[in-house]
């Protein structure tokens, strides 16, 4: 597992280009909260958060099909949104939360880890140790040097 540098994360993030004209930002709880909040400041939008859950801590399918565990937030006004996740592995969580979001909603998608062109980092391979996680001690996954260190 590669830890990532928040420093290196919020420059990434700076410079990406978003689309233009997004009206709002919604994003996959759990693992998208925190990279759905990084970009709703990051473009002084407002944020909407929905629970999608698919696969367990340690990456692996929970369930047959990602399962909706919270209410859909209300889009209100918002007509065009990003759907923000952490990572996209199948992109069945992502699809799952795109399903039951409004027909007449443009939803653009932002993830902050996959091999999809819509991915803030698309350069590593494998599991990654996101900043805002706890570091698991005792039997969980080792974490090595982080990207920026190397």
């Amino acid at each position: 597992m590669i830890a990532l540098d928040f420093r290196d994360i919020a420059k990434r993030l700076w410079i990406w280009r978003f689309p233009d004209r997004i009206d709002g930002v919604v994003g996959i709880a759990n693992g998208g909260v925190v990279p759905s909040v990084l970009v709703a400041h990051h473009l002084n939008l407002g944020l909407k958060i929905i629970a999608i859950n698919y696969r367990d801590e340690q990456n692996d399918p929970r369930y047959a099909a990602p399962r909706l565990l919270s209410a859909v937030p209300d889009m209100g006004t918002w007509k065009r949104i990003l759907l923000v996740d952490d990572v996209y592995v199948s992109g069945q969580s992502w699809n799952a939360a795109r399903a039951v979001l409004p027909a007449d909603v443009e939803v653009l998608p932002f993830v902050m880890k996959g091999n999809v062109d819509f991915a803030l980092i698309r350069d590593l391979d494998g599991c990654v140790h996101w900043p805002w996680k706890p570091v698991t001690t005792a039997n969980g996954p080792s974490i090595e040097t982080s990207v920026s260190e190397r």
